[in-house]
């Protein structure tokens, strides 16, 4: 019977250790610290990851290097970012997919709180939502852990899916804080 169970295990490892494409192509490394379904009717997956070393192709910007980090979080809301389309067009979530994820976002602000906090480093960086085709995540680029807003959350993830289409010759976008610090991506869930 031991003999099995090692070879059942022995099978298995490989299925638990292999990639997950929703997080895959945010980050090298990454592991899921936690999720949980969001919004109204619960059809949101969130998740929060922790991402040893950020992909090249996932933000241009580089890490904000900040002196003296406080242990206590920035809060970052109202902060602006400048949007950049991902070029060429094709493959983009449908926008309206993208609007279900904003609309939980709105509702976690109501019924949840209005802020939530990223943490920085390996601890949980990068907050990653789901629903059918889009994909959308915030990640903390600072040496301290950041607080956001989920309505401008949303407010980005309804402008980026709509304004980072086919028409404009894109697939998709981010928004990247001025300072660096942070940004948030809109792109297609591949599963």
């Amino acid at each position: 019977m031991a003999k099995h169970l090692a070879v059942f295990l022995t099978l298995l490892l490989p299925l638990l250790s292999a990639a997950n494409p929703l997080v895959e192509d945010i980050c090298q490394g990454a592991t899921v610290v936690s999720e949980s379904l969001i919004g109204k009717d619960k059809n949101v997956q969130m998740s929060t990851l922790s991402c040893p070393k950020l992909l090249p192709n996932v933000s241009k910007s580089k890490p904000f290097l900040a002196r003296g980090a406080s242990a206590s979080a920035l809060n970052v809301c109202g902060k602006n970012c400048t949007t950049n389309c991902f070029i060429p067009s094709g493959g983009g979530p449908n926008p309206n997919e993208c609007n279900v994820i904003a609309d939980a976002l709105r509702y976690e602000s109501q019924n949840t709180g209005a802020i939530f906090q990223v943490q920085n480093g390996t601890t949980g960086n990068s907050v990653l939502m789901t629903y059918r085709s889009c994909k959308t995540f915030f990640t903390n680029q600072d040496l301290g852990p950041l607080e956001y807003c989920r309505t401008d959350w949303a407010d980005l993830v309804d402008y980026v899916a709509f304004n980072c289409q086919a028409t404009q010759n894109a697939h998709g976008g981010n928004c990247i804080a001025t300072d660096q610090r942070w940004f948030v991506q809109v792109q297609t869930a591949t599963t």
